[in-house]
């Protein structure tokens, strides 16, 4: 299984204790939801490898681990830092009309009833979430929020927006300067 065929979960935050537990943080919305979680996969200098979890100590977005075959704090210390992955499968299931970032990239990006381009990915900023767009060879970036993206429709690939007046403007003006 490759890099493609997954999506990152987080990564090994430090040691905790002796006895080879370590701290993962789980970037995702609901950690809740991986409490049942057997194994991950752990980039180890480019190669996914599987290590199979003995338990899960869950403290909102950050649980503390024991992974089978890590023993002591020197086995641990090998995995702080590293990414956790897991498979596209094994994505929980959300409610009607929920969706992940990544399903966006290659959508087609309609501004009303005008294809403006295609999605080239989704930046996860602090304050709101930005959809890339390639606009013959210009990145525009629209906000992520209701009230602009009216419909995502992920079985035609199709995103359609309201544009707020002078947003498109802006990236128009810049990219002919």
């Amino acid at each position: 299984m490759g890099f493609d065929d997954c999506y990152q979960l987080g990564n090994v935050v430090k040691t905790h204790g002796l006895r080879g537990e370590v701290v993962i943080f789980l970037d995702v919305d609901h950690p809740e939801l991986y409490q049942e979680m057997e194994s991950v996969l752990v980039d180890m200098n480019g190669k996914l490898v599987p290590f199979f979890i003995e338990y899960l100590q869950f403290n909102g977005d950050r649980a503390i681990t024991a992974f089978e075959d890590i023993e002591n704090i020197d086995d641990a210390k090998q995995l702080v830092g590293k990414n956790l992955f897991l498979p596209l499968k094994s994505l929980p299931e959300l409610p009607d009309g929920g969706y992940y970032f990544h399903q966006l990239v290659d959508m087609d990006f309609y501004n009303g009833d005008q294809l403006l381009g295609k999605v080239t990915g989704v930046y996860e900023m602090p304050t709101n979430h930005l959809i890339c767009v390639d606009h013959n060879g210009a990145e525009v970036l629209v906000p992520a929020e209701d009230q602009i993206v009216k419909e995502v429709d992920l079985s035609n690939k199709i995103i359609k927006a309201e544009l707020p007046e002078g947003l498109l403007d802006i990236y128009l003006d810049n990219s002919e300067s």
